[in-house]
């Protein structure tokens, strides 16, 4: 309660009312042989890439993992606190406190991942949920805003990484879904993980054994349910999303089964009884690769210029909080200040990353036994997912965004096209999509 709260142009609070569900920490560490690597679930908005490089040496320094071989995975909640936001005032001191405690929390997750290593088996599986949509429609004018675009690329896929002990008991779930955690939108107050947390709480409950997500490429992917205030639909959502990947997880086999009849018990009627035997074993490939490209930076707004704009703008924001406004000029006020907030952020984030026009990027992929987790430091377009995945020689690819640091939108040279918001704050020129499908796809070649 209190705290600097969520980052919605439209909003006019500033502070949260309460926590309608807890933000998690959740990690998983995986070793065979010489290989160590973990993966780590944080309920945020994001990490920059300063933030996320100093996270993962404190877990590489208290677990004595690699840093290459850590996944530092965000759910990209919208309705979490907010520590970045210069024009709310109200809150920050608590959303600070929060903010201090994560890095922390990272590193004592992966110790005690690490200390309860336990011989297990892993598989995959692959479901679907119509939960979620394509977000980049059209006016009439052909201008695009956010919203349901029901002819757009979409991918409903779920998928669905298991890890079973030696008993074949669950300890843990890795579910991978493409979707904005935008349920929860300017009229909410309450802090939520939005969708990812029913739905990691109905795998736990149902399956067993602890659950961590990782976010697709949903920068263009909404749920077709968003911008709500009501919690109902978040936790709707969720749990639907949560039910399809406890059926998907309950329905794994890591190691394939022959039927075997052991007996023929007579009772009121001569009952068959089976076994489903073992007939081999599981993959316990470990492997972990980082390949790096240099991909083509755009134009944008200086950064002097951005400043300054966004300094305007927050002085008219204090003046109309200061008068008698009515709420929709408090609104309006924020929209102009949040929206110029956008584009300094978009101008820092090209300065601290671009070298002689280009930026550099790092696709990381992890083998555990059939399955690799490819990811990027992005917000990638669904196409992106598509592409690797129809490329790789591997039969069950993973793809994730929202790791690794923060570079904000990677789009299609289509969508360059079309404009949009997310071509708006995008630092990447066109072209830059294919060399990063290509980087993607030789991670993935270098742990097969």
């Amino acid at each position: 309660m209190g705290v600097a709260h969520a980052g919605w142009g439209a909003q006019t609070h500033q502070i949260s009312v309460g926590n309608d569900m807890p933000l998690h920490v959740t990690a998983l560490v995986v070793t065979k042989d010489d290989v160590e690597l973990a993966i780590v679930d944080v309920d945020i908005g994001i990490f920059t890439n300063q933030q996320d490089k100093d996270i993962r040496e404190l877990i590489s320094k208290k677990s004595g993992i690699p840093f290459s071989n850590i996944r530092l995975a965000y759910t990209h909640t919208h309705s979490g606190p907010i520590t970045f936001g210069q024009w709310i005032k109200d809150g920050i001191d608590l959303a600070n406190e929060w903010w201090n405690t994560i890095p922390s929390t990272c590193a004592k997750a992966v110790v005690e991942a690490k200390a309860s290593a336990q011989p297990a088996r892993t598989g995959f599986g692959r479901g679907s949920c119509d939960v979620n949509v394509n977000r980049r429609p059209a006016r009439d004018n052909g201008e695009l805003f956010t919203g349901r675009n029901w002819d757009g690329a979409v991918d409903h896929s779920v998928d669905v990484v298991s890890f079973d002990d030696a008993d074949d008991n669950p300890i843990a779930t890795i579910v991978n879904y493409a979707m904005h955690p935008t349920i929860m939108g300017h009229e909410n107050q309450w802090v939520t993980p939005d969708f990812p947390g029913p739905m990691r709480s109905v795998v736990e409950h149902t399956v067993g054994g602890l659950c961590l997500f990782l976010q697709g490429a949903s920068g263009n992917q909404g749920p077709v349910d968003g911008f709500t205030g009501d919690l109902r639909v978040y936790r709707k959502a969720g749990s639907k999303l949560g039910a399809e990947a406890s059926r998907v997880r309950l329905n794994i086999e890591p190691r394939k089964r022959e039927e075997r009849l052991d007996q023929i018990l007579t009772s009121g009627t001569d009952l068959g009884i089976y076994s489903n035997v073992p007939a081999n074993e599981s993959d316990e490939t470990v492997a972990v690769s980082n390949v790096t490209v240099e991909v083509p930076s755009k134009d944008v707004i200086s950064l002097t210029d951005a400043q300054t704009i966004f300094n305007a703008g927050e002085i008219e924001l204090e003046a109309v909080r200061a008068s008698d406004a009515s709420e929709e000029e408090v609104r309006r006020a924020v929209s102009k200040v949040m929206r110029a907030n956008i584009q300094l952020s978009v101008a820092r984030l090209s300065d601290a990353n671009t070298k002689d026009g280009h930026i550099e990027l790092t696709a990381q992929s992890m083998r555990i036994g059939e399955t690799v987790l490819v990811s990027i430091p992005v917000e990638p377009f669904v196409e992106l997912a598509q592409a690797v995945k129809q490329r790789s020689s591997s039969a069950n690819t993973v793809f994730s965004g929202f790791s690794n640091g923060h570079i904000n939108y990677l789009v299609t040279d289509i969508a360059h096209e079309e404009g949009g918001y997310e071509v708006s704050v995008s630092v990447f020129a066109p072209g830059s999509a294919e060399l990063v499908i290509g980087a993607s796809i030789e991670s993935i070649d270098k742990v097969l």
